[in-house]
């Protein structure tokens, strides 16, 4: 590969890298987590709780991309990459 396809590729790595997809991602991987060790547990409510909680997490991303949060929004600053 050459330095300029390097270079390339590297001015797209901001994709997905936001507050708002952090915090979606980060709701969403805790309900897994949860649903997870529920279901091996056989503890219905709590997994069905998990699934709640699964879709909050696709909420509040979705919030928070509308407020400005998610890549190229208005109060998202990218930072530099090394």
């Amino acid at each position: 590969m050459t330095k300029a396809a390097e270079t390339e590729t590297a001015d797209d790595l901001g994709h997905g890298n936001s507050p708002a997809a952090w915090t979606a991602v980060v709701i969403m991987l805790v309900a897994f987590s949860i649903g997870t060790v529920a279901f091996f547990f056989a503890v219905v409510w709590v997994v069905w709780a998990s699934v709640a909680l699964l879709l909050v997490g696709l909420v509040v991303g979705l919030v928070l991309k509308r407020a400005g949060y998610g890549v190229g929004g208005h109060r998202y600053v990218p930072k530099a990459h090394n």
